[in-house]
């Protein structure tokens, strides 16, 4: 049977234990299952160092011979897909089956980069004889990555992937409400031959972490995905010491509903989408703004939806949304449901705490809401969808850009005239059309205005891993 595992630190390539650590709680019935540890300040640089050696082996091992040991953890992960699963679901809550297809979710980004690495190009310039002009992309150094807790293997395995697949070593400051999937994965890289010191694995308080590292001579990129708030703190400490940064940043996802969809088919696939990792998704679809010839079909069929979403512990296969993953979450959705009600929202169903053990909170449809609602304004993440009538293509697309954020958004429509106003007109880096899926691993994903700056995935995700390095070269 399948076990929470033992918490450790990943560095140099062995494990160690911490002098302190802090317990990790399951989101299902607040129990403790385990004790993450805290690294010390002599654990980072530890670290550090072992991150600096590890860099100078890798960086000089073939791209196809990093591929190959990329793509043996991944299929080491897919062998373990029960265990790491059954990890994620006691520590974070989500149901076992998006656990599963999150363990899968991650080898694919990984066995993706490990192929793209081997396609960093670079060229040849042309020039008078005599002179050559060779450009080169090369791994930029040692990377400090800072993954969040909504996707415990995933979102650490992007990173991780991008950094390797470019040569790159790092140090993942991975989340301490849900670190097993990060260790899952350090775990896989061990035992599929990669070099020491090439991926480091810490946890502890996170303003301390990224304190410490960032500005440390071996680090040469920060990495981080989480908040708008965060991700700018993280961004003016790597400025000060002019280091680049790779920053995937909160959302507030827009929906538009053209008049000449399925109002009830349409509502459905968005009430399933919304119910996903119980709306803890930087890209999870929020704020539906609806033409008003659909508006009444749609939300009656979103709260029908809504309302049979099984609420329940993740490892019961029946549950078809797990609890939030923290105390926190349920306590913002208790405080946007009640400010939205006190401006005039509808509540049409949810709104309140599921029992007073664990942290449940069913899918939450609240409508008519006014702009100056708090729910409106500040990104949820959480279930709570908002659903609002538009007169006009036009009104939704300006209501969809009324925020600082643009990270995704999406459109549902049957006409190509619609389509193209939609992808042309909305501000986010990943727009999707007739579907609910931001992004996969050969698609870029990353944000606009503050949601973020960079991308991940696609050909376009090693490149703020690796230095553009022109070499001019007289022949004597």
């Amino acid at each position: 049977m399948a076990q929470y595992p033992d918490l450790q630190l990943y560095i140099g390539g062995t494990w160690r234990r911490a002098t302190s650590g802090q317990p990790v709680l399951n989101p299902a019935d607040e129990s403790e299952i385990g004790t993450v540890p805290i690294a010390s300040r002599s654990d980072l640089d530890a670290a550090l160092a072992a991150a600096a050696d590890g860099f100078k082996v890798w960086s000089r091992t073939a791209p196809a011979k990093r591929g190959d040991i990329m793509r043996k953890a991944a299929t080491l992960m897919r062998e373990r897909v029960e265990e790491i699963a059954f990890a994620i679901t006691l520590e974070h809550g989500k149901p076992i089956e998006q656990a599963r297809l999150e363990v899968v979710r991650g080898c694919e980004f990984l066995e993706w980069d490990a192929g793209e690495g081997q396609r960093t190009y670079g060229r040849v310039i042309p020039s008078e004889p005599g002179i050559k002009y060779i450009v080169l992309q090369r791994p930029i150094g040692v990377v400090a990555a800072f993954s969040p807790w909504n996707f415990p293997m995933s979102q650490p395995a992007r990173k991780i992937g991008g950094a390797l697949a470019a040569g790159c070593s790092i140090i993942i400051k991975a989340a301490e409400e849900t670190p097993a999937g990060a260790l899952h994965i350090a775990g896989a890289f061990h035992d599929a031959g990669l070099p020491p010191g090439v991926l480091n694995l810490v946890f502890g308080v996170p303003s301390e972490i990224s304190e410490y590292l960032i500005p440390q001579n071996p680090i040469r990129l920060v990495a981080f995905t989480g908040s708008t708030a965060v991700g700018k703190r993280l961004t003016e400490m790597a400025g000060r010491h002019a280091k680049p940064v790779l920053m995937e940043l909160g959302g507030h996802a827009p929906v538009i509903v053209c008049d000449d969809v399925d109002p009830v088919a349409t509502a459905t696939m968005s009430a399933v989408r919304k119910a996903r990792n119980a709306g803890q998704v930087c890209t999870s679809p929020t704020r539906f703004f609806v033409q008003e010839p659909l508006y009444e079909a749609f939300t009656k069929a979103f709260v029908e939806k809504a309302r049979t979403v099984t609420v329940g512990n993740g490892l019961d296969p029946a549950t078809q949304m797990g609890p939030l993953a923290n105390r926190r979450r349920v306590e913002a959705m208790e405080t946007l449901v009640a400010d939205a009600r006190a401006k005039g929202a509808r509540v049409l169903a949810g709104g309140e705490r599921l029992g007073n053990r664990g942290y449940f909170f069913p899918l939450t449809v609240l409508a008519d809401l006014p702009d100056g609602a708090r729910a409106m304004r500040e990104e949820p993440f959480g279930p709570l969808a908002l659903i609002n009538p538009v007169s006009s293509l036009d009104e939704a697309i300006e209501k969809a850009n009324a925020l600082p954020f643009g990270l995704a958004a999406y459109g549902f429509t049957h006409s190509a005239s619609n389509a193209d106003r939609l992808a042309e007109g909305i501000e986010a880096g990943n727009f999707s059309i007739n579907t609910l899926e931001a992004s996969v691993a050969e698609t870029p994903f990353g944000g606009v205005k503050e949601s973020g700056f960079g991308r991940e995935g696609g050909a376009e995700g090693l490149s703020h891993y690796t230095i553009v390095k022109n070499i001019s070269h007289r022949l004597m």
